[in-house]
C-alpha cells in the first residue's frame, strides 16, 4: 500500500513532463529550419510553466523524471551502441578531458582568488563546469562541508551558462564546419550537465548527439577521484584548525554513477548481437524521447526569478571558466587534427 502511494505521487509530474516532451517534439518538427532541438524547447516550456505557477502535486514526479528517467534513458541508449565505439570514444576524449579539467581547477583557483570567492564556492563552480554540472556539485558539497548558499550559487552559475551553451553550441559548430564526431567531442567535454550535453548534441545532429553523450558518460567517471581528493583537502584544512578533527569517510560505492554500468552492459549485449536491429532502433527512439521529458522536468524545477538572486561574482567566475573550457576543448581538438 505504501509503495502504491509513492507511485501515485510520481504519476502527475511524470505525465506533465511527457506531455511537454510530446509538445516540444511537435514544435521541433514544425520548425522550417532545425536550429533549436526538442530538448531546448522542452526545457524552456518547463521553465515558463514553473515561473507562472506549478502546483505542488507535480513536484515528486518532476524530481523523479529529472533524475531517474534521465538515467534510464541513458541506459536504454546503450542498446543501440557497441563496446568498440565506447572504447574508441574514451580513448579519443581522454586528452581533451585532461586539459579541460586542468583549466577548470587551475584557472578556477586563480579566478576565485581574484574575485575573492571562498574556496568552497569557487571549487564547486569549477567542478560543475569541468565534470558534470549539478551531479558533481551535489557529490562534492558534502565532503567539503559546503554551505547551502554556496551550493545554490554554484548550481545557478553552472546552469545559467549551460542554457546559453545549449543554444550557442549548435550555431558555433555550424560556423566552424565541425563534423559530427568533432562537434560531439567538443560538446561532450565543454558543456557541463549531462542533460545539457544531450540537448546541445542532438540539436546539432543525431550522430553528434550519440557521440556527445558517450563522451559525457566517460567524463562523468572523473567525479570519483575528484571527490576523494577534495575530501582529503578538506581534512587537511580541518586539521589546521583542530588537531582532533576526524576523517570524513567517503562512500565511493554510493558516489559511483551506476547507471553507466547499465549503459555499458546493454552496449555489450548489443555488441554480441543479442538485440535485433529493429529493437535497437526502437530503444534509441524511446531513449531520445525520455531525454526530452527529463529536460522538461529540469525546466519545471527552475524559476526565472530565482536565477536573479545569485550574486554577480559567482556568475563572472562561471562565465570565465565556461568560456575558457570551450576555447581549450576546441583548441586541443585542433592540435589533435580533428578540426
Amino acid at each position: 500500500m505504501k509503495v502504491l502511494k509513492s507511485v501515485w505521487k510520481v504519476v502527475p509530474g511524470l505525465i506533465l513532463s511527457l506531455i511537454i516532451a510530446f509538445v516540444a517534439r511537435m514544435v521541433e518538427n514544425l520548425l522550417p529550419i532545425h536550429i533549436i532541438g526538442a530538448s531546448v524547447i522542452a526545457l524552456f516550456i518547463g521553465m515558463i510553466i514553473n515561473s507562472i505557477k506549478k502546483p505542488a502535486c507535480f513536484n515528486a514526479g518532476v524530481k523523479f523524471t529529472s533524475k531517474k528517467v534521465l538515467k534510464f534513458a541513458i541506459i536504454l541508449l546503450g542498446a543501440s551502441l557497441s563496446v568498440r565505439v565506447i572504447l574508441d570514444v574514451g580513448k579519443l576524449s581522454l586528452m581533451v578531458m585532461l586539459f579541460t579539467l586542468l583549466t577548470c581547477f587551475g584557472g578556477g583557483y586563480l579566478i576565485g582568488k581574484a574575485l575573492k570567492l571562498n574556496w568552497k564556492l569557487s571549487n564547486l563552480i569549477s567542478a560543475g563546469t569541468g565534470i558534470c554540472g549539478g551531479s558533481a556539485i551535489a557529490a562534492i558539497a558534502p565532503v567539503i562541508d559546503a554551505e547551502d548558499s554556496d551550493i545554490a550559487y554554484a548550481m545557478s552559475a553552472t546552469f545559467l551558462f549551460d542554457m546559453a551553451m545549449i543554444v550557442l553550441f549548435p550555431i558555433m559548430g555550424q560556423m566552424l564546419g565541425l563534423s559530427d564526431e568533432a562537434y560531439g567531442l567538443w560538446a561532450g567535454t565543454a558543456v557541463n550537465d549531462t542533460s545539457s550535453v544531450v540537448a546541445a548534441g542532438y540539436a546539432y545532429s543525431e550522430g553528434a548527439g550519440d557521440f556527445a553523450t558517450m563522451v559525457k558518460l566517460t567524463r562523468t567517471l572523473s567525479i570519483i577521484p575528484t571527490v576523494i581528493i577534495f575530501s582529503l583537502v578538506n581534512l587537511r584544512l580541518k586539521r589546521k584548525v583542530s588537531a582532533d578533527a576526524e576523517y570524513k569517510r567517503v562512500n565511493v560505492w554510493k558516489l559511483f554513477p551506476w547507471f553507466i554500468m547499465g549503459f555499458v552492459g546493454l552496449a555489450i549485449v548489443n555488441s554480441l548481437g543479442f538485440i535485433p536491429e529493429n529493437i535497437s532502433g526502437y530503444a534509441k527512439n524511446v531513449s531520445k524521447f525520455l531525454m526530452v521529458a527529463a529536460l522538461a522536468a529540469i525546466g519545471l524545477n527552475t524559476n526565472f526569478k530565482d536565477m536573479k538572486k545569485s550574486g554577480i561574482n559567482p556568475m563572472i567566475h562561471g562565465f570565465i571558466i565556461s568560456a575558457l573550457v570551450v576555447v581549450v576543448a576546441i583548441g586541443v581538438e585542433w592540435c589533435m587534427g580533428l578540426v
